[in-house]
């Protein structure tokens, strides 16, 4: 684009550049665990259930869950469920590369993921690195 004397260059990404991104996949579907956009869902069972731990569901019996809480607790995610403090120190310590040939792909769900998850390979940033 030409405004002036000025000559500006806009970026656009191909398709096929976006789908090379898996560590923006990565951080937004991190971003998604921790900020769903729906934060609270329901359903409503079909049928007579009862869930893993005991609790009979009727049929006709309405459930709802609390997504944003359940993105944080350690009884599902583990230890480590503040992923922005294990992130940032990952990040600051290694480089990482995706592994070679490993199939990134979204799965579609209410919030996306990644389908196969995402293997890496982490490299100890040098120590010169870590002080610049």
């Amino acid at each position: 684009m030409k405004n002036g004397n000025e000559s500006k260059t806009l970026l656009i990404f191909k398709p096929e550049e976006i789908k090379k991104m898996d560590y923006l996949q990565a951080a937004l579907s991190e971003a998604l665990r921790l900020y769903p956009s729906v934060p609270v869902d329901h359903k409503e069972a079909v049928e007579d259930d009862v869930f893993p731990d005991g609790t009979v569901l009727k049929k006709g019996t309405n459930v709802v869950y609390a997504i944003y809480a359940m993105g944080r607790m350690e009884t599902i995610w583990g230890k480590d469920c503040r992923m922005k403090f294990t992130a940032a120190s990952t990040i600051y310590r290694y480089h990482m590369k995706v592994v070679e040939d490993h199939p990134i792909a979204p799965k579609l769900a209410l919030t996306m993921y990644m389908k196969h998850g995402l293997k890496v390979n982490l490299i100890k940033r040098h120590e010169t690195e870590l002080l610049s």
